[in-house]
């Protein structure tokens, strides 16, 4: 079996920075070892990154992907300060994309796509990625990008029920007491954080029952809540987006 971590020599300095819908996330790695992460808002992105700078001067080289919208002012700054990768679809990834429509797959998603191919060779892989929305992303244990599925996020679920109701409160994640809930509010959480939970699970369960030995990688803001609660044998790394643009970065280079 192939190990590609165990074949990665590079000890520099690498600025990693994630540009979601909701906030900014950036970590400092030095080699596959992640020094320091960071979460700022997108009005501060700028002075954010210049401060990692400042403490991690080494970090001469930057790669960055971009799910919500694109900075260019950050894009100028870290292209003028380091040698930047801005992940799109023309980079080279270590699968084969087998998406129906490759130029409307998601940069956050074949990022991730990327890091499990590398981190986990030889086994299929399913990434569940807990954010704003909730996506799904599958690779075969022959490196080929099949596809997935994305749906509402935790928050979106609570924020759409108050949206599109007279009555229902705006709700924030809960851990329900139980699966019955004896209130309004409690239904509702019931019927998010459940619901959810019940989605996830079932889709682990269809993939496993089609592919043998799948390795499920649950991340994003999330995944702590989530994988408190999931039965099945996951992999919980909230890091893991990070992550996977730092491997993808050593695969690249």
């Amino acid at each position: 079996m192939y190990c590609y971590l165990c074949s990665i020599k590079n000890n520099e300095m690498l600025l990693a920075v994630d540009i979601g819908n909701t906030k900014i996330k950036a970590a400092v790695f030095e080699g596959t070892v992640l020094l320091e992460k960071f979460i700022f808002s997108h009005e501060d992105a700028l002075n954010g990154v210049e401060i990692i700078l400042k403490k991690f001067p080494e970090a001469t080289q930057s790669i960055m992907s971009v799910v919500g919208k694109e900075d260019n002012n950050l894009l100028l700054w870290l292209q003028g300060n380091t040698k930047l990768i801005a992940v799109n679809h023309t980079l080279q990834f270590p699968f084969i994309n087998k998406y129906a429509t490759p130029a409307t797959l998601g940069i956050d998603r074949m990022v991730l796509a990327a890091g499990a191919v590398l981190q986990y060779p030889d086994s299929p892989r399913l990434v569940i990625d807990a954010g704003t929305c909730v996506t799904y992303d599958f690779t075969d244990a022959e490196n080929q990008y099949l596809g997935g599925a994305i749906s509402p996020g935790l928050q979106l679920r609570y924020n759409a029920m108050h949206n599109f109701t007279a009555k229902l409160p705006l709700l924030y994640p809960e851990m329900p007491q139980s699966y019955i809930g004896n209130s309004t509010k409690a239904s509702m959480h019931s019927g998010v954080v459940n619901g959810l939970l019940h989605e996830v699970e079932g889709f682990i369960a269809q993939y496993n029952q089609e592919y043998q030995d799948v390795t499920v990688i649950l991340t994003g803001g999330d995944a702590e809540f989530l994988a408190k609660r999931l039965k099945n044998t996951i992999f919980a790394n909230s890091n893991f987006l990070l992550e996977s643009l730092n491997l993808l970065y050593l695969y690249t280079n």
